[in-house]
């Protein structure tokens, strides 16, 4: 299908290519047989030529066919005064009642690349305005409901993926680095390290250039180093665009995630490894992890993609912060998650009870603590490992219900705990007997969180300093 703005693009390339010939409308009219009213009309965008016609003119003017037909304008100028008609006829500006400003030739390029730079601070802000932390929480639930109901499986990336690593020529072990250079080299990219990226970006993808710079941080090894490679990869591959919206942001930012995580943990393996320690009854979160080389978070979120769809099993992954509060949650196994009005769970707290908090008051924290808990619809086994950041500990925990524990190691754990949430009076709420004693005694000050009054960032990716990030490409093209 031709859009209007395809025939506003053809009109200018047909004026460009006219004009470099030194022909007027009417010259070129009588050589192609029509008269030069009908070509100002096509060349205005108003009416579409027929292919015999546009033949008839690239012949007239010496350029091949294609040179019409190409969907790029045929210079900055012309794309300017298309950027300029496509803003002027979108719903943005029409809401403000004013005329339209046609791109005469007497108007300076200045002047247009004002107006035009008018127009796209406008688009900014009316897309700044919309994205708000309500819409951003409102995306990411409708995410988790979607994924939910498709046992957080996708099976298309997971046959991308295990292609690629494939090509790549990766059989056994762990995904080497040399293994994601060369996915990267069949790409076409470069795996740079430096150490200026901007504080707002992972990494950066030179399109121009075919560059792929990481920090420099990840250059002694790891998982990190890896994954965010492939991440950067993944928008390629997959085909991502601008996002123009928090929900396509946030499902780029899944499946980017999903790819990297197939790639280091590719389906037919990984399905192989869990499928025998299921049959040995010995599954374990932590040999899944050290098979592969990752950690042990990735190793777990790999397990809910992989769980129900081949291995018949319904299961729940938590990452907990060290005051409790949930950063990250999956479950198809009915376990009552913490969440607010909305049906957001970030940032909701678990409950005390659950091994994902009562891990923290471990002693030796080498191993996974393993753990019963009774809840008010069922119970559920589950196992908890601890971790350090920078931003303070935190506990990665996998559990299923009980009939399904019999397949994992630590099943015969003895620990065991009961959990009225979300009814208040389990953890959330004090006894009165301790309200009352500490009743108007007490006045604890309460911290503040940045983000609550800190604005969203501009830019065309959430959290991501445009300018920052052109600054630094533009450094890095001059020197290498």
């Amino acid at each position: 299908m031709v859009t209007s703005s395809d025939l506003a693009t053809l009109g200018h390339r047909i004026r460009h290519f006219r004009t470099r010939a030194g022909l007027t409308l009417d010259t070129l009219g009588e050589s192609v047989g029509v008269t030069g009213s009908q070509l100002s009309l096509i060349e205005n965008g108003k009416r579409e030529p027929k292919l015999s016609l546009l033949t008839a003119i690239a012949d007239a003017v010496n350029v091949p066919l294609t040179d019409l037909l190409t969907r790029e304008p045929p210079s900055r100028r012309a794309a300017l005064e298309l950027e300029l008609l496509d803003a002027q006829a979108g719903p943005l500006y029409s809401t403000l009642g004013l005329p339209a400003v046609k791109p005469s030739r007497g108007m300076s390029d200045e002047t247009l690349e004002a107006i035009v730079g008018l127009h796209r601070e406008l688009q900014r802000r009316a897309t700044e305005a919309i994205a708000t932390p309500e819409e951003a929480r409102r995306a990411n639930t409708e995410l988790r409901a979607l994924m939910r109901s498709r046992d957080n499986y996708l099976p298309d990336i997971e046959k991308v993926a295990e292609e690629r690593v494939t090509a790549a020529g990766h059989a056994t072990g762990a995904l080497t680095h040399r293994t994601v250079g060369i996915m990267a080299e069949q790409l076409g990219f470069e795996l740079l390290y430096v150490n200026d990226l901007p504080n707002s970006a992972r990494s950066i993808t030179d399109l121009e250039n075919g560059r792929i710079y990481l920090p420099p941080a990840s250059i002694p090894g790891g998982h990190g180093l890896r994954s965010m490679a492939l991440q950067a990869m993944a928008h390629r591959i997959l085909g991502h665009t601008v996002p123009t919206s928090y929900a396509q942001f946030l499902r780029q930012r899944l499946e980017i995630n999903y790819f990297a995580a197939c790639c280091l943990m590719p389906q037919t393996r990984a399905v192989a490894f869990l499928t025998q320690a299921k049959k040995d009854r010995n599954l374990a979160v932590e040999d899944f992890r050290d098979a592969f080389g990752v950690t042990h978070e990735a190793a777990g979120l790999r397990l809910t993609n992989l769980a129900t769809s081949q291995l018949d099993m319904r299961l729940h992954f938590l990452r907990v912060n060290d005051e409790g509060m949930l950063q990250k949650g999956y479950e198809n196994d009915g376990l009552p998650l913490p969440s607010d009005v909305t049906g957001s769970i970030e940032g909701q707290r678990v409950c005390r009870k659950w091994s994902a908090r009562s891990a923290f008051a471990r002693r030796n924290r080498t191993t996974e603590q393993y753990q019963f808990t009774d809840t008010p619809v069922g119970t559920f086994w589950c196992s908890t490992q601890t971790g350090t950041t920078d931003a303070g500990e935190y506990s990665i925990s996998v559990g299923v219900p009980f009939d399904e524990a019999k397949w994992f190691r630590g099943r015969e754990t003895q620990r065991r705990a009961e959990s009225q949430c979300p009814d208040e009076s389990c953890c959330q709420r004090p006894s009165d007997e301790l309200s009352e004693k500490w009743r108007d005694k007490s006045w604890p000050s309460a911290r503040l969180h940045t983000q609550v009054l800190a604005p969203l960032p501009s830019g065309r990716f959430p959290g991501v300093d445009d300018n920052e990030v052109y600054d630094f490409l533009d450094r890095h093209a001059a020197t290498e």
